[in-house]
């Protein structure tokens, strides 16, 4: 970020290499946040030390996958201090996020059957501090009404690439108008519900990486999903992982 440019940030991405970190810095990102599935907070925040530097800002988060397979929710926390397992009810992962003061996003609102409704968001919306608006993977119907629900709610918005796939790094990204230096600057920024422009490209190339991203989740519903069901408690982030030192005993 220079003077008088807003901070852009790709608020959700799936992926983090040498070639993503590359890509982010040639579409002129100032910051990532790295949030991978099934993976724990130490290994998140290493790999994110790692590829951050003056020119690239790369956050930890963890996309928290609450509930059980046939009632999960996604809920997204940025500024965490300790681990949160995956498997835990949506009321006891935003009680956490809110003991650790974390940014609480929403991504891909009522998308699928792995996202908060409207109901869920009117039920939690006190402690959510943004809806995700635009998503590479949506249709654009599903932006529409992701909008709408934000706007009754009077929730700020974000947006991100939620990228799977390098390529789409760069797809979509939020504009920050204030000064953003670190982390801790990204989470107090979305917590105040500092003003933000949502920003995505345009055109064919646009369409056909989103296109290729939307292809993508035919892979994670269903070899993906049902690996994973298969080896349901073996995951690092499962609540009865000895790595939570027993926190989270008979919350599964």
């Amino acid at each position: 970020m220079t003077d008088g440019e807003p901070f852009r940030a790709d608020l959700h991405v799936k992926v983090l290499d040498e070639r993503v970190v590359e890509r982010a810095k040639a579409r002129g990102l100032d910051a990532l946040v790295y949030a991978p599935h099934f993976t724990r907070l130490p290994d998140v925040r290493e790999l994110c030390a790692r590829f951050s530097d003056d020119d690239l800002l790369v956050v930890p988060g963890r996309e928290v996958f609450t509930g059980r397979w046939h009632n999960r929710r996604h809920v997204l926390g940025i500024g965490l201090d300790e681990p949160i397992p995956d498997f835990v009810s949506l009321d006891d992962a935003l009680a956490e996020l809110a003991r650790q003061d974390a940014a609480v996003l929403v991504p891909h609102p009522e998308f699928l059957n792995v996202s908060l409704d409207a109901d869920d968001l009117r039920a939690y919306c006190d402690a959510v501090h943004a809806v995700e608006a635009y998503n590479p993977k949506h249709w654009p119907h599903h932006d529409r009404r992701a909008s709408a629900i934000a706007a009754d709610l009077d929730l700020p918005t974000f947006t991100s690439s939620y990228a799977h796939l390098r390529t789409t790094v760069g797809e979509a990204w939020t504009e920050f108008e204030t000064q953003i230096d670190s982390a801790s600057d990204l989470v107090g920024a979305l917590r105040d519900g500092v003003s933000r422009r949502v920003v995505h490209r345009s055109g064919w190339g646009h369409r056909l990486r989103c296109a290729a991203e939307f292809a993508h989740l035919g892979w994670e519903n269903s070899y993906e999903k049902i690996d994973r069901i298969l080896l349901s408690g073996t995951e690092p982030t499962h609540p009865d992982n000895v790595a939570y030192d027993d926190r989270f005993d008979g919350v599964y």
